[in-house]
Parts: C-alpha cells; structure tokens; sequence
C-alpha cells in the first residue's frame, strides 16, 4: 500500500502540473498524501521534513539562482541576448532553422543565460524562421529542450548550469570534471537530438504538414529595433565563463576563509572550501558579468525600461524559479523519506552492484523523475547515496570527477516529465500545449537518459576522462 500511495501521489503531481496548477502548492499537498498514507505524521512531515529540505536546497543555491536569473534579465532588456540571437541564426542561415535554434539555445545556456530567458530571447526568431520555411511550430519546444536541457547544461565542463554545480558541493569536484567524456558524450547527444528533430520535420513535410494556424503569442519581430553590437553582446558570457574558470581551477582558495563560522557552529556549514569554490566561482563571474552588462548595454535599454527595472525584475524572477525547484526538492525529500521507498531504493542499490556508475546514474534519473526537477532529484540523490557513491567507485579506482559528470548527466534525463518546471514554462512561450508538443519534448528526454547511460560504458569502456 505504501509504494501504491507514492506511486499515486507522482500520478496526482503529474496530473495537476499538466493541468497548469503550481506545484509550490501541491507539492506539499501530494508528499503529505504519500505520507499520511504511510503512518507518518502530517503536520510535522511538512514542517521538519519537506521544509527542511526545502530550506537546505535554497542555502545553498539560492545565490546561483539570484545572480543567474538578474544576469538573464540585464541581457534580455539590453537586447544583448537577442542580438547573440539574431548574429548566430544570420551566420547558420534561415535554410537551417532547426539547428539555428538549437545552436543560439547552447550558446545562450554555455554562456550563463537561463532556460527561460534563452526561451524568450529565441522564441520570436525561431517562430519567424518555422513560419517562413514552413515547418511545423509544434517543434519549437523540442528545439529549446534539445539546445538547453543536453550537452551546455550537465554535460560540456564549465557549464554554469545550476546541475553542473551541484555534485561539486557533495562531490568535492569542480565544475570542469571529466571533460572530455563531457564534450564527446554532450556533442554526441546534441547531434542524436538534431537527426531526431530533423525526421520529424521531413515526416511532417511529406504528410503535408506546415507550420499550422497559431494564434497565441504570435510575435512579430520588428526590423527597425536597434540592437548592441554581437561583439559587445557575447563580451558579458565570456565573462562568466573566463571567471569561472579561473576561480574553479587556477585560484588558491585559503582553507581558512570558513574558520570562523565554525567557531559560531552555524547549521549547515560547508565541510570545506573545496565543497563551495564551484558556488563561489560562480558568484564571482555573474556578478562581474552583470556589471560588464549594465555598464555596455545600458543605452541600448528601450525607454520602458532601465537598469533598475532589470535588476529588480530578475531579482522577484528568481524567487518563482528556486521555489518552484524547492518545492520538488521537498517532494522528493518526503517521499524518499517513506518506508515504501527505502526498500525500493534498497533494491535499486543492489542492481548492478558490480558498476556503481551505473547504479549511480539509475537512482538519480529516478530521482529527478519523481521530483520533476534535474537538480531536486540530483540534490536528493546526492544528499542521500553520495558517500555511497563515492565510497563504491573509489573502490573500484573511478575518480569522483567521472562521477560528478555522469550523475550530472543523469539529471537531465527523466527529470522533463510534464510536471517538470521548465516543460510547462517553455510551453506557454511558444502559444503551445503538452497535447501539440510534449511527446517530442519527451524524445529528447529519452535520448538524454540514453546517453547518460552511454557514458557510463564508455568510460568503463575506455577509461576516458
């Protein structure tokens, strides 16, 4: 009865996040549901177990969520994002749109811009390059999740996406472990997604299909809007990427920055500085890039708008996005916390012993399935077998850099169920539904989870790191 409530209560999240109903109230609702099912106590399995979690995730990554979503804000209204945009699809050309999507996607993501924002910033252009080669609008989603959600979010190194942060605060990694399994598994998966998109359009094109009639948030680009130069627009990425990695890998950090915090014994201090350079590293690179932004792109800002304006607006902006993902972190947490799911991980734990890669990456797509949420899952996975993980490759000589990228990997896979968080933001960008174009948003899902697995048996394969 107890796995049969935890099973009907991901029905029931699932249901209402494809219905539109915030999951930041009924997350909660359906984790107490599986537990009130369970014998747990209602009242307190939301104040000490689902808000505890829910709390620990915002200490820790409430900064990379802040900074990264003022960041997106500043190059959306400066235009600088749109005109990254506009000079990449002008270079592929419009006779390529798919990739052109895909491609602006990536470089957008790889430079620190969030998903939504690469959304917005794209969505026009790739509405007006669908339209004008007549392809059918119902892919534009599978684009963005092709060109977000694959190799610049967990799989290229030095991705400032939050799920290439996160291993490194239990893992002790940095954010460019195991880059060349990264770049060869990510370039490989980028490239299944466009040959998975590109049959779809041609079988559309020989069914007759075209773009179809779309009424909702039909944009028009406006030819006369002035944008920043792309030389001065690409400046604040780079920014955020160069920063990044010096303060990842070639910057000392002093062991002794966190002694005396310790002397306070603060609740849910780092073990080390190593545990937190990824997070600090990051910090440093997007708040440097936001000024670089602000300062270069201020007077390309439209005279609706201001400085003020942007910096508030991602500001409020972040607080939606990290609570969206600490609500799913709660969820997770309360039903990892069942006894019906302790003997089903108890279980999992034991298939494929023998590869702990393996295992490690099954119980974080399963993980990031149940919450919905990459990073919730990874966090939860992380929080609750890392020691295990690591302890079990050591053992067998793989390095925790190999173990930070595949579990990273992991997340991406069967986290973008439909009560997914950045499923049902995408799809009310592009005038869309789950009905018209969740099943080839979920193809990619599926190519992620087999690439994450791929990756396991290369390294095994090939010891490549």
């Amino acid at each position: 009865m107890e796995i049969i409530a935890i099973v009907l209560s991901l029905f029931l999240l699932v249901t209402f996040a494809y219905r539109g109903f915030s999951v930041i109230l009924f997350a909660p609702v359906f984790a107490l549901f599986a537990a009130g099912v369970s014998n747990l106590p209602i009242l307190p399995g939301y104040t000490e177990l689902f808000m505890a979690k829910a709390v620990t995730y915002i200490k820790s990554f409430f900064p990379v969520f802040l900074l990264g979503a003022v960041f997106g804000k500043v190059m959306e209204e400066t235009g600088m994002a749109r005109s990254i945009a506009t000079k990449t699809i002008q270079v592929i050309g419009r006779d390529k749109a798919v990739f052109a999507v895909v491609f602006t996607c990536m470089i957008l993501c790889y430079g620190g811009i969030s998903m939504f924002v690469c959304a917005f910033a794209v969505y026009p252009f790739a509405a007006a390059l669908f339209k004008e080669a007549d392809i059918p609008k119902r892919l534009i989603p599978a684009c963005f999740i092709a060109g977000v959600f694959t190799a610049t979010m967990d799989c290229y190194p030095g991705s400032p996406q939050i799920q290439n942060i996160i291993p490194t605060i239990y893992l002790g990694t940095t954010t460019f472990s195991a880059p060349i399994l990264g770049i060869i598994c990510g370039t490989l998966l980028v490239a299944s997604s466009l040959a998975y998109i590109e049959w779809r359009r041609k079988a559309a094109e020989k069914a007759g299909e075209g773009y179809g009639v779309h009424t909702l948030n039909e944009t028009v680009i406006d030819p006369e809007t002035s944008l920043p130069p792309f030389a001065l627009s690409i400046i604040p990425p780079i920014v955020v990427l160069a920063l990044n990695f010096y303060f990842s890998m070639v910057f000392a950090w002093d062991e002794s920055l966190l002694a005396p915090f310790r002397a306070m014994n603060l609740p849910l201090l780092a073990k080390s500085t190593h545990n937190v350079v990824a997070i600090w590293a990051l910090v440093i690179g997007l708040l440097v890039a936001i000024i670089v932004a602000c300062v270069t792109g201020r007077k390309f800002m439209s005279k609706n708008t201001s400085v003020k304006a942007a910096l508030n607006a991602g500001a409020l902006g972040s607080l939606l996005a990290i609570m969206n993902t600490a609500s799913e972190v709660g969820y997770g947490n309360v039903i990892s916390s069942l006894p019906g799911f302790i003997h089903v991980a108890d279980a999992l734990l034991g298939v494929g012993a023998s590869m702990p890669l393996f295992n490690a990456a099954l119980m974080v797509n399963i993980l990031a399935g149940i919450t919905g949420s990459a990073s919730g899952g990874l966090s939860i996975a992380l929080d609750l077998f890392g020691q295990h993980f690591l302890e079990t490759t050591a053992a067998q000589g793989i390095p925790a850099e190999v173990l930070h990228r595949i579990v990273a990997m992991a997340s991406g896979g069967m986290d973008s169920l439909p009560h997914n968080g950045a499923v049902i933001t995408t799809l009310p960008i592009c005038g869309l539904t789950h009905r018209e174009s969740y099943k080839d948003m979920f193809a990619i899902t599926v190519l992620k989870v087999i690439f994450a697995f791929f990756a396991v048996f290369l390294y095994m394969a090939t010891g490549i790191a």
